[in-house]
């Protein structure tokens, strides 16, 4: 029998709710029952497309008391309003199922949603008893049957047999005789619900190009970008600082999109016309920073060129240079940096002579830079200096409205730079707006090319997604012997280190054991290796 703990997903629990069942007990890591999660609660659950939230937040610690209230109305009364046209109308209109029985669970009336939903069609099963659906395999089990003999209202899971998992909940109308005399069921289909919330969200919000943004002029080695309700603050401060010179901080996680925020800075700026220049403080040697920040005379060091060299700064002379990871500048070189922050000015290596430039600066980091101040390791004058304007760009699960339009930009960008035509589905979007994303954007465009050149079909569906992205039922089974519990530990710590890592050599090296013994056990829990580099 399937156990339910408090850390699974609603996405979890509706994969393996038991059929036929109002209520499960939830228990924690310590098996301890900490409370029910009701049928009701899952329900609603879906209809605020919560599907990604632990059920702790969900359950109940007192037992599911029935819904006593009933529906009781003259059977003539009912006959002549079910048998109108308004009646059929009005039902036919609704986007949920309907499915209406008569007290002994007759078939009388299912609208056109239901069968949309089901693949039932109305000559089917009109005149049918619900005994009949369960013996022809049509439906799992009948919530008009439950509520025919509690008298109360049911609601429950029931597969169908296309194989697809819809909530049923059943409505009782008594008679004054406190018989049931009718019974109307409300269908929803879970596949449905993900689809309608998809089709929502991405009405809300989608991609900008940058053409929408700037003039013509002032398109400046742009693509789209994504602008949301958590970015907007961002864009509009950047219009401000923009005409003028003031120096500019940007933090965040790698991955966040601060070049592009610096890019953005730059075509808004007085110095559009002028060359927009990157360079990443940590992506280079430190002994030749210095060197390629400031250029060198002839034969200033040994293997320099005869005619010396210039520097970044001199290149960029009138326009915006970009100085990424700012917080990996080698602590002798951020003097020389001071000097050229507070009066443009700076030597060349092997020179005595001041050079005078203006250069818009722009700084950016994914580390705290106060607490490297605290620690010593960057000066506390160049921090204040280059911290006159501070963004503080929030990460991609900060800002999940913005995940579905970036995902279908970067599908868009690599369906047309290799010729494909991939779609994603709903419940697929749906999973990654969830997904944490620890490379931010970064990450969602590698996975979004990585898609689009290894799937064979045109639809890409959550078993396409690398495997420490996937959804994975956690403890969804008993186990019944120790070695089955050691391999389903070794499995989940697998998927978590795979996860929080990305290849099997950091995976392995945080689990303590070599690499080809965890590529060896990921073959045998069928966990999909991805190809790597490192």
């Amino acid at each position: 029998m399937t156990k339910f703990y408090s850390d699974m997903t609603v996405e979890e629990a509706i994969s393996c709710f038991p059929i036929g069942s109002t209520e499960v007990e939830v228990l924690d890591d310590s098996e301890d029952f900490i409370g029910f999660l009701t049928i009701e609660a899952l329900s609603a659950a879906v209809q605020q497309s919560d599907l990604t939230k632990p059920i702790s937040h969900f359950i109940t610690v007192n037992a599911p008391l029935q819904n006593l209230r009933n529906y009781s109305i003259p059977y003539d009364q009912f006959q002549a309003f079910f048998e109108s046209d308004l009646c059929r109308v009005v039902f036919n209109a609704l986007y949920d199922g309907v499915y209406i029985t008569d007290g002994d669970g007759t078939t009388l009336f299912i609208n056109q949603a239901y069968q949309r939903i089901t693949g039932i069609r109305e000559e089917e099963i009109i005149g049918k008893p619900m005994s009949y659906l369960i013996e022809k395999g049509m439906i799992s089990v009948s919530a008009s049957l439950d509520s025919i003999r509690t008298k109360n209202q049911v609601t429950l899971t029931q597969r169908i047999r296309n194989g697809r998992k819809i909530i049923v909940s059943a409505t009782p109308i008594l008679s004054p005789q406190n018989e049931v005399i009718f019974v109307i069921n409300s269908v929803r289909d879970i596949t449905e619900l993900i689809r309608m919330k998809y089709t929502i969200d991405s009405q809300k919000l989608s991609f900008q190009p940058i053409s929408q943004l700037l003039p013509g002029s002032e398109q400046v080695n742009l693509q789209e970008i994504i602008i949301g309700p958590s970015t907007t603050p961002l864009f509009k401060l950047a219009d401000k600082v923009a005409k003028t010179d003031a120096k500019i901080l940007l933090q965040g996680e790698t991955g966040v999109g601060k070049s592009l925020i610096a890019k953005y800075i730059h075509a808004k700026s007085s110095r559009k016309e002028k060359i927009f220049l990157e360079l990443n403080c940590g992506a280079i040697p430190a002994n030749l920073v210095e060197s390629e920040l400031f250029g060198y005379e002839p034969g200033a060091f040994t293997g320099s060129l005869k005619n010396g060299k210039m520097g970044i700064f001199e290149k960029v002379n009138g326009g915006t240079l970009f100085l990424d990871e700012i917080g990996d500048l080698p602590l002798e070189l951020q003097v020389k940096l001071l000097k050229v922050v507070e009066e443009n000015k700076f030597m060349r290596v092997g020179s005595t002579e001041m050079k005078e430039v203006d250069v818009r600066l722009i700084t950016a980091t994914h580390r705290d830079l106060a607490t490297l101040v605290q620690e010593g390791s960057f000066r506390e004058d160049l921090y204040y200096r280059l911290n006159i304007v501070s963004f503080e760009v929030p990460t991609l699960r900060q800002r999940k409205e913005e995940t579905i339009p970036l995902l279908e930009m970067y599908l868009k960008k690599f369906n047309e730079k290799y010729n494909e035509k991939k779609k994603m589905t709903p419940e697929c979007y749906e999973w990654l707006t969830n997904y944490s994303w620890p490379g931010n954007i970064r990450e969602l465009a590698s996975l979004a090319e990585r898609l689009v050149v290894t799937t064979y079909d045109d639809t890409i569906d959550l078993p396409n997604l690398p495997s420490f992205i996937q959804p994975v039922l956690s403890r969804k089974t008993t186990t019944h012997s120790l070695k089955e519990a050691v391999s389903e530990l070794e499995r989940s710590l697998i998927l978590n280190a795979m996860k929080k890592y990305g290849t099997t050599r950091a995976a392995a090296i945080s689990l303590d054991i070599s690499q080809s013994a965890l590529v060896q056990k990921m073959k045998k829990f069928h966990i999909r290796l991805e190809n790597e580099s490192n």
